[in-house]
């Protein structure tokens, strides 16, 4: 391959083949990646298609990784997430696992020849957790079903033996119970409108399908989640708030003390026996998930909060009962009991988890937002054989197939990616690629899925439905992001694994320390409060600090705050890959531009022509465009473009046949046209070519180069005959965002590809001062490395495409007008809006997300740190002050909360106040 024509031409091969999902091919590392089903296509068959095309192919690797999603239910801290990790990594044929803790949600990258995905589950639920599977790299596409009319089991497995028949159908989950169906489908053989017509059709018209309302996606998900933690407290509060009465109150309200300290058996009374069977159902049934996430945990070696909080209700309520029992037996034994500890410490820690999976879900509020710009319907067009229409239909966007044709009127948002087979309008794209300005669209013109159409009609037929469109391919790169850990996330990892074990060990330490030197007169009688003796009281100290010790807080100080980061990000336009990328960014103190589409606005004109033969300028327009035509160059589209002008008058529109065309990669091209033998290139082409340069030429070219604007040099045959300058104007805001960085204290350098002349005097524009020129990719890459050498964190803004080697160098890629290109793989953040700015968007909120997480690090540090030792009663001596158990689960509750708080302030996040001087002095910035 020589150029991106020749990766077009590979691509389209690849794509032409049955059972091709993805296939990318890069020119410069001259390399296709494919993604297939292979029960349609094997590698052999890919390799022949491409050398069928003209090119030579052979497999680099044919490693089958395939990737799936799971949502992971029951894990309560970093101990529980860090411990499956570890378990799903040492499964023969697993590559890769990350398991989040903040999103609940586990990716597994495996080799579908060793185990599947239904093992993986498996080795999840044999961990003690519940696994759901959300998606896989072959279910392409789900859909869940409601279906009426059914009144029989039988009836729904005859539905569902008829869509096992249906071709591209890969699997079907049926719900009798709630007549619901959850398939999942290849996108290219069926679609969800087949699905319904064939259950339709089952039962002659009883039955109808439709979406099911309610999915399991993350939202519903975290909606029962939240239901389920807030009816706990709820019913714990029943039971509790008695207990707290009768324990702290009524004991001091006479009348009601009385009936309370009445004996029912021996010594034991009424307000004992009371406390028992009220903190009972609080402990057993309340209090169960905790009983379940301590037995799972243990049972692998591991141990979590739940551990603690089990330990410290259990060592509270036993306690307890051993006290009232005891009284029941004897006729002088008062007891003191602890039931209210117990309950009342279950009830303020389900508060806490309450509000804690509250405040989560609303860190991932940015994917509920992108997930709306899809309208509800679309207007579907059916047509007779002769291309009229016959029929409208409004449908669930959801059941839009690919080729199916939709009508977008004015004012309605564009329901699927397509193309645009009839009508013209001007399509607000802002949402998606942040330009302000509409873009007007024609027939062959591609749309956007969640775009809006503003003034004409539009039909569109989709070519892109479901997962593959680039909406969801922007959720989908969110997703990973809020999935992927953040280095930093280590240290977490690191503590959480010995947390609890060391805070059981300095609980234990706790009681026994108290209550030895209680028993050992190593206190005085009058520090113990009334109602206790020194064994009650060292217990006291021993359940608070089990209580107290919070390893959750340090779990969520890095996830909350990346999930919160990168949400904030995708709404401005800036799509950060993950906790990686994010601590990368923040260290940032130089940036490697480079030039054309990134300092430029990447739209080069022709903007002077130079003749230095006699020859009309018509002719000579024509046989360069028509060499050029063949070129996929940026400049030799602006020439082209330039000589389309001449063509206006003539009834013949096409060029003239090139022949023996050749791109020479850096330089230009050659060809034969109408039997004259054309070069169009740059200076080192024409010396390559033995081409005499006249002095004339030399100083038009030195004059165009001073002007900022790059010089293309024409022979006919083997004469100069022209010159043509060309002008890549700079972005408005270019100057001033350099600027801005010199005073952020990060160092800018402008590496490129263009001749020096134009290099320096852009860079002189724009106020960069080291400037590399006619770099080729892996040069722009060594200068990467170069400047890393020297101690440089370097990110790199480059288009994408050519940049890539430098992109993938560079410690943070950052791809710059990417647009509908989200799947670019070379950078780590992906700039949408084409803007320069949103370079200082990137870094600034990086560094305002990486000091949040320090800011949660101390926090919940910190809080450990210091409630530990006060719930020890090291102030007790002095102050007689002591943290009653139930006090310190709720300052362990609260700790989470806060963590969760602190991250969701970044929600509040705005860009610097130097970029909205910007707009004041007229540049406009989206």
């Amino acid at each position: 391959m020589t150029c991106s024509a020749c990766a077009g031409s590979v691509e389209k091969a690849i794509k032409r083949l049955p059972g091709i999902r993805e296939a990318v091919v890069g020119v410069l590392n001259a390399k296709a990646r494919v993604q297939f089903y292979p029960s349609f296509v094997n590698v052999d068959q890919i390799c022949e298609a491409i050398n069928d095309a003209g090119f030579e192919a052979s497999v680099v690797n044919d490693d089958m990784i395939e990737r799936c999603r799971i949502r992971v239910i029951g894990m309560t801290c970093t101990s529980c997430s860090t411990t499956l990790e570890s378990t799903l990594l040492a499964i023969g044929g697993v590559q890769n696992a990350q398991v989040a803790l903040a999103t609940e949600e586990a990716e597994i990258c495996y080799d579908p020849r060793i185990l599947n995905y239904n093992q993986l589950l498996q080795a999840i639920e044999d961990s003690g957790f519940e696994a759901i599977l959300i998606s896989t790299e072959e279910d392409v596409s789900k859909i869940q079903l409601h279906v009426e009319g059914v009144r029989t089991e039988n009836s729904m497995r005859l539905i569902g033996s008829s869509l096992e028949a249906l071709p591209g159908v890969l699997g079907i989950d049926i719900e009798p119970a709630v007549n619901k169906l959850s398939l999942s489908y290849k996108p290219n053989i069926t679609g969800p409108r087949n699905v319904i017509q064939v259950i339709e059709s089952t039962g002659s018209g009883r039955y109808k399908a439709t979406i099911f309302p309610e999915g399991e996606g993350r939202e519903a998900y975290k909606k029962e989640e939240i239901k389920q933690y807030y009816r706990s407290f709820l019913w714990s509060l029943i039971f509790t708030i008695p207990v707290f009465l009768s324990s702290m109150v009524f004991t001091y309200i006479p009348g009601i003390k009385e009936g309370l300290d009445t004996k029912v058996v021996n010594m034991m009374t009424v307000g004992e026996l009371l406390r028992w069977v009220l903190s009972t159902p609080v402990q057993f049934i309340i209090g169960r998930r905790f009983y379940t996430g301590s037995y799972k945990a243990l049972r692998h070696g591991s141990a979590n909060m739940d551990v603690l909080i089990a330990l410290g209700t259990n060592a509270a309520y036993f306690y307890s009962v051993y006290m009232v029992l005891r009284s029941a037996t004897s006729s002088d034994f008062k007891a003191t009991d602890f039931f209210e500890t117990s309950s009342m410490l279950i009830s303020f820690i389900l508060l806490g988890k309450y509000l804690e999976v509250l405040a989560k879900g609303k860190t991932s509020e940015a994917i509920a937002k992108l997930m709306k710009l899809v309208p509800e319907t679309a207007t579907l067009l059916t047509f007779d054989d002769d291309g009229h229409i016959i029929r409208e239909e409004e449908i669930d966007s959801r059941l839009i197939q690919k080729n199916d044709v939709i009508k977008v009127i004015p004012g309605a948002k564009v329901a699927s990616d397509g193309i645009v087979v009839w009508g013209q309008s001007h399509v607000n794209e802002s949402m998606i690629t942040g330009e302000a300005k509409p873009v007007a669209k024609r027939k062959d013109d591609t749309v956007i899925g969640g775009t809006l159409n503003e003034n004409g009609v539009l039909h569109v037929r989709a070519t892109h439905v479901g997962s593959e469109s680039a909406l969801s391919q922007i959720v989908r790169l969110v997703e990973s992001a809020q999935m992927a850990k953040a280095p930093v996330q280590k240290i977490a990892d690191r503590i959480s694994k010995v947390f609890v074990p060391m805070v059981i060990v300095l609980s234990l330490t706790t009681w026994l320390v108290w209550f030895l030197t209680g028993k050992y007169g190593g206190y005085p009688r009058t520090w113990i409060p009334s109602s206790m003796d020194s064994f009650e009281l060292a217990l006291q100290f021993g359940i608070s600090v089990m209580v107290i010790a919070c390893p959750c807080a340090l779990g969520l100080a890095t996830p909350t705050a990346v999930m919160v980061g990168t949400g904030v990000g995708a709404s401005k336009g800036v799509l950060i890959k993950g906790g990686q990328a994010l601590e990368s960014a923040h260290k940032v103190n130089c940036i490697v531009f480079d030039k054309t589409g990134t300092l430029t606005v990447g739209k080069p004109v022709v903007v002077n022509t130079k003749l230095l033969k006699n020859m009309a300028l018509k002719e000579f327009c024509v046989l360069v465009a028509a060499t050029e035509v063949n070129s996929e160059h940026p400049l030799a589209k602006a020439v082209v473009e330039y000589a389309q002008k001449f063509k206006e008058e003539d009834d013949n529109k096409t060029w003239p046949e090139a022949q023996d065309f050749i791109s020479i990669t850096g330089h230009g091209v050659k060809a034969i046209v109408q039997n004259k033998e054309v070069l169009v290139g740059n200076k080192s082409l024409m010396l390559d070519q033995n081409i005499l340069i006249p002095i004339e030429a030399e100083e038009i070219l030195k004059e165009i180069e001073e002007m900022a604007q790059t010089g293309i040099l024409i022979s006919i045959d083997r004469k100069l005959t022209g010159v043509l300058a060309i002008s890549d104007p700079l972005k408005p805001s270019a100057r001033e965002v350099i600027s801005i960085l010199k005073a952020m204290k990060v160092k800018s350098i402008m590496v490129t590809g263009d001749n020096w002349g134009t290099a320096k005097s852009i860079a002189k524009e724009v106020g960069i001062d080291d400037v590399t020129a006619e770099a080729k990719p892996d040069q722009k890459a060594d200068e990467v490395k170069r400047l890393q050498s020297l101690g440089h964190t370097v990110a790199m803004v480059g288009d994408g495409i050519n940049d890539s080697p430098a992109l993938v160098a560079a410690d943070v890629g950052m791809a710059i007008g990417a647009g509908t290109d989200i799947a670019i793989e070379a950078a780590d953040i992906v700039l949408m809006k084409s803007n320069l700015e949103d370079v200082i968007t990137a870094i600034d909120l990086s560094r305002k997300t990486f000091s949040r997480i320090r800011l949660n690090y101390i926090w919940a540090l910190g809080y450990n740190l210091l409630g530990i030792p006060i719930a020890a009663g090291v102030l007790f001596p002095s102050t007689r002050f002591r943290l009653p158990p139930w006090i310190a689960g709720a300052a362990m509750a609260a700790s989470s909360v806060s963590v969760v708080c602190s991250s969701l302030l970044l929600k509040y996040y705005k860009r610097p106040k130097k970029l909205d001087t910007l707009e004041i002095q007229g540049i406009r910035v989206e």
